[in-house]
Formats: structure tokens, C-alpha cells, sequence
């Protein structure tokens, strides 16, 4: 069909063409994928993107509509620096667009400068031998053939013809491409959605009985978590990928926020669209990038990848691959263990309105008891979905022979339901998850007992058994500086609040065998408090039971925890297994200055 005006449906149904074709190529994509990180996902991210508007967008008569409706939901689902980049080449292209009902070839040729100069300006730092390259050649191709084309069946033929040659091109203007004997594949991503572009232009392609046949379901993009994976890990700068969408009332300045958090990191790709704007960068501090990004509107979606720990577990050596550890963000374990035994984390998600952060991840505690105090509402959390568990599951399953999961216990959250939850989807693997009855500290210490008996050697069930033989010999002493924050989240009503703070009351609280709240006893000064616990502690090791390791942790308070450890040590004569700042979401109901011991008997 030779079509010289084209109006709104057309558009749809192209761009629907499109994303299939993409979203077809996603693990060819994935294959050639070596940059800007050789990560794999490139494929991954641009059927994400594709998804995203073939399920997402409005389909209008109007041109103006449609592409605006089509821009947005790129939007949404853009990931990765060639989804953020395609993205705003659509966003580009609606602008220029402008209010137009139809669409003649002059017009959509013009429109497609607005695209180029959008994708350009959303990168921090653009590189030749892309997918901007592809598309700015693409473009320039079309006004060398205008003059001799009279339809948009022959303009995207043979303007297709000049992008593909733009493609092959691609290694000899990036070096990394010329090396690994590919070409770029963001580019070639692009290149594909203009094959299905064109094909749905040569084959009239324009009704939604050709898209209602879903039984090819390797159209439909299928949602795993990212394998982000690299030839060698010191190639790896900057170790968060990270993205986020914010929100605000009024339009969003990008070049503000570009701005603002260029210096994080790179890969930064910085999209745009109305109230709505998407960002994505490597960091190794995503907490301070989200901590900046708060400021320019709410952010209501993040995801956050570690690409160093996802290297690692992609080239573990076969006889390493074993047993996969799993907890979450309660669990107060310093970085350089969750390194050293590949512990893996899923973060609880804390709510400052409409503002969504990942506990340990997107905000530290300093930033979390600054926002508590400086915002209206009190936060909100909330557990890891089963769809977030599952994923995790599937991606740890093709790596390790079996997987157990220790978490926060199921009196305080959810988190235990939904991991066991997503545990009975995964068939043909052994995995086991445990109520550990604990958090915090003594979470910590339960899941650091846990991969060292791994490290010895022992079989998954033996793990296991150990675990749930030490979780009554495992206890956890806080010691709360202010109640404060407790009738902040509705826990201690404000007259009880208000009476402890009058009697300068200091209760030390912790969780019986059952993991519920307990309340241990009470003093008037933190020193008090201090000293009673080191008695409990001394009397469990004078009753015949021994200490065998402990943990300090605290809510934002180091003086306290050292003070704590000393008089620990001074008494039964043993270290720390180590001293650190405890989780948000702990800290949320502790309160700020709030000291705990976690300890193992045995």
C-alpha cells in the first residue's frame, strides 16, 4: 500500500510491528551486547521498552495522541541506556510532532530532527557507533531521498537500506564493537524496530486481527531480573546499575537533574516527558543519587542491579555452585561478608509518601532519620512481592544445585510468605525457607553461622538443621534511646510515650521464642540499660552456656555501640563479630540511638 498521509491508527499499528520484532530479537540482541557494559541485557531492555507500549498505549485517529500516548508509555517501561535513548527519540518525535491529526511525509520527516536532537540530549556523554548514530543517519537518509519519494511504504524501504549500512558501520567508530566482532547492539535493536516498521507498511499491516494472535509467545517479553554479566570484573567502574522514575506535579527539568548527578557515576541517560521523567546511571552510591533525586519530584519506581555480584555468580566454579544463601534487608550484616559469601539481599521497601525507597539500597540510615524528621508522615514499609521473590529464585536456580532462604520472623512481616510463596513456583529445585524468629542482629548472626557451614562443607539439609537448632539459642537485646519514633509508627501509644520520656524510661526489648515483641526490663539512663544487658549476657555464659560470637549493631549511634562492645568484652573477654549501623526499616521502629546485641549460644 502506497500511503502518503498517514493518521494515528497507522502509527499505532507501526509501532506495534515494531516492538514485535524487537521483542522476537531480544536474545540475539542480548548476545551481542559489549557496551557500554558487556552485561547482556541490551536485548532485555529494549523488549521491556517495547512491552511497555504495545500493552500501554491508546490507540487514536489522531497522529498528536497516538505518538503522545506511545511516548509515555516508552516512558514507563524504557530500561537501560537503549531503552532511555529509544525512549526519548519517541518522545522527541511526538513533540515535533506537535498537535497534528494526520501526518503527510514532510511533516514526519521535519518531526524526526525534534527525535534526533531529543536522543542526543538525553545522554550525558554520546558516543558514535550506537544506536544515536543509526538514528541520526536513519534521519539524514530520509531528507537525501525525499525528493524522490512520494510514499512512506518507499521512504522507510529504502531508508532502511541506509540504516542497516549505518549498522555495519558501527565497529569501525567504536573500537570495544571492532574487537569483539560485533556491531553495536542498541543500534541494531533500532534497526530491527524499522524492519517492522516497514514490514507493516509493505504488507498493510494496519488491523488488530494480524496483532490478536498471541500463540508465538516469543513475541511477549517475558520479565526476569537482569543477568547483567562481563568478561572481566575489573570492568566493572561503577557497580549499581540503577533507574528511576519520578513524578511531579508540574514539568520536569531534566537538564537540572542531568546536572545534578552527572558526576555519580556514568552511563547516564537522563528521559523526559510531561510530569515524568526516567533516569538510569552506573554508580557505586545509589543512596546518594536517590537522596538527590528526591528533590526534583516523587520517585514512584527504582531498580537497582549489582553487577559485581552478578559477575560473580555467573563465573563461580562449578564445584563453588552449591548452596545459594537468601535474606533480606533486616538482616544487619556488614558489606565486605555479604561479599565474601555472595549473600544475597532483598530489600524491603520503605514509603515517604509517594516516594519509594529500598531499604539498605536507595537510602542509608543517616539520609532515612534526616527524612523522618524533616517529613510530615512517618514512613510506611512494606515486604518483597513472590513476582520479586521468583525472580530472584529462577536466576539463582541455574547457578547453585540448592537454595535456602533465612529471614526476618513472620510476626513482624510478610516477607517469610512471600519468599516461601515464590519457593513452591520453582520446580525441579531444592529450595528451603526458614522463619529465623530473629532480626536484626541476631538475623545476622544466624545467617553468617549459615554460610560458614557452607564454606566447611556442609549438605543443604545439615545447614538447615543447624539453623533451626540455634534459633532458641540465638538472642537479641535492644536497648531504645527514645520512644519517639516507636508512637511515630503506632506502636506505643503517644501517652505511653510521653510518660517514658517524662521518667526518662529506657526499655530493652527483643523477641521470645515465638519471634514476637518482648519486653526484657527497663532503666533510667542508657548506661543502665547497657550494664543490664552485659549481666544477661554474663549469666547465660555462667549457667554453662556459651557465647560463642556476638554482634553490636545501632541505630545511628557508634558511640553507643562501641561503649556497648567494650563492656562486653571487658566482661566475657570475646570481640565483636563486627559493629555496624542498623537497616532503615529496624531503625524505623527502634528509634535513632537504639544499641543491640545479637548473640549465639552454644
Amino acid at each position: 500500500m502506497k500511503l502518503e498521509i498517514i493518521d494515528g491508527e497507522k502509527i499505532y499499528y507501526a509501532f506495534f510491528s515494531g516492538g514485535k520484532e524487537v521483542i522476537k530479537s531480544q536474545q540475539n540482541l542480548n548476545d551481542i551486547n559489549v557496551f557500554p557494559v558487556a552485561d547482556g541485557d541490551t536485548g532485555t531492555n529494549l523488549a521491556s521498552t517495547m512491552h511497555s507500549i504495545i500493552e500501554k498505549s491508546i490507540k487514536s485517529v489522531s497522529v498528536s495522541e497516538t505518538l503522545r500516548s506511545i511516548a509515555d508509555s516508552a516512558l514507563l517501561g524504557a530500561r537501560g541506556n537503549s531503552g532511555a535513548i529509544f525512549a526519548q527519540f519517541i518522545n522527541g518525535l511526538s513533540i515535533g510532532i506537535g498537535d497534528k491529526e494526520k501526518l503527510n511525509i514532510d511533516d514526519f520527516i521535519m518531526s524526526l530532527n525534534h527525535a534526533v536532537e531529543y536522543s542526543y540530549s538525553a545522554v550525558n556523554e554520546p558516543v558514535e557507533g550506537t544506536m544515536l548514530t543509526v538514528i541520526s543517519d536513519w534521519v539524514h537518509s530520509m531528507h537525501s531521498l525525499r525528493n524522490n519519494i512520494l510514499n512512506f511504504t518507499d521512504l522507510f524501504i529504502y531508508s532502511l537500506d541506509e540504516a542497516k549500512k549505518s549498522l555495519e558501520k558501527t565497529p569501525e567508530k567504536l573500537q570495544i564493537l571492532k574487537d569483539s566482532g560485533v556491531v553495536d547492539a542498541g543500534a541494531k535493536g533500532f534497526v530491527t524496530f524499522v524492519e517492522g516498521i516497514t514490514k507493516a507498511f509493505k504488507e498493510n499491516l494496519f488491523n488488530s486481527e494480524y496483532y490478536s494472535d498471541n500463540s508465538d509467545s516469543s513475541v511477549f517479553y517475558n520479565s526476569i531480573e537482569e543477568n547483567h554479566f562481563v568478561g572481566n570484573i575489573d570492568d566493572i567502574k561503577f557497580r549499581y546499575c540503577t533507574e528511576a522514575l519520578l513524578q511531579n506535579d508540574e514539568r520536569i527539568d531534566a537538564v537540572a537533574i542531568k546536572e545534578s548527578i552527572k558526576s555519580y557515576g556514568d552511563s547516564l541517560v537522563v528521559v523526559s516527558g510531561n510530569d515524568k521523567c526516567r533516569i538510569h546511571i552506573h554508580t557505586n552510591d545509589p543512596s546518594k543519587l536517590f537522596y538527590t533525586l528526591k528533590k526534583y519530584g516523587d520517585i514512584i519506581e527504582e531498580k537497582v542491579d549489582d553487577m559485581k555480584l552478578q559477575y560473580k555468580i555467573n563465573n563461580l566454579d562449578k564445584k563453588k555452585r552449591r548452596i545459594a544463601v537468601v535474606t533480606d534487608s533486616t538482616c544487619d550484616l556488614p558489606q565486605d561478608i555479604i561479599d565474601k559469601y555472595n549473600i544475597h539481599i532483598l530489600p524491603l521497601s520503605l514509603y515517604f509518601g509517594k516516594s519509594h525507597f529500598l531499604d539498605k539500597v536507595t537510602i542509608k540510615p543517616d539520609q532515612f532519620y534526616d527524612l523522618v524528621d524533616s517529613e510530615e508522615t512517618f514512613p510506611k514499609s512494606s515486604q518483597p512481592t513472590v513476582k520479586s521473590f521468583q525472580n530472584l529464585y529462577s536466576f539463582l536456580s541455574s547457578h547453585y544445585d540448592s537454595i535456602i532462604a533465612i529471614h526476618l520472623t513472620k510476626e513482624f512481616s510478610g516477607t517469610w510468605y512471600n519468599s516461601f510463596k515464590a519457593s513452591e513456583k520453582i520446580k525441579n529445585k531444592k529450595i528451603t525457607v526458614i522463619n529465623s524468629k530473629h532480626l536484626s542482629a541476631s538475623l545476622g548472626m544466624l545467617v553468617l553461622r549459615a554460610v560458614r557451614a557452607i564454606e566447611k562443607g556442609m549438605e543443604h539439609d545439615e545447614v538447615v538443621n543447624l539453623i533451626e537448632s540455634l534459633r532458641n539459642k540465638t538472642i537479641n537485646l535492644v536497648s531504645v534511646k527514645t520512644l519517639k519514633y516507636m508512637v511515630k509508627g503506632g506502636r506505643v501509644s503517644p501517652l505511653k510515650g510521653f510518660m517514658a520520656k517524662l521518667l526518662n524510661l529506657k526499655p530493652i526489648v527483643s523477641v521470645d521464642k515465638e519471634g514476637n515483641s518482648k519486653l526484657y526490663g527497663k532503666a533510667f539512663s542508657e548506661r543502665a540499660n547497657f550494664k543490664k544487658i552485659v549481666d544477661m549476657l554474663d549469666n547465660f555464659s555462667n549457667s554453662g552456656t556459651d557465647l560463642n560470637s556476638y554482634c553490636v549493631v545501632h541505630a545511628h549511634n557508634m558511640k553507643g555501640a562501641l561503649k556497648m562492645a567494650d563492656l562486653v568484652e571487658k566482661r566475657i573477654g570475646i570481640k565483636p563479630e563486627y559493629i555496624m549501623d542498623i537497616s532503615a526499616i529496624v531503625g524505623m521502629n527502634s528509634g535513632r540511638g537504639a544499641v543491640s546485641i545479637g548473640a549465639v549460644l552454644n
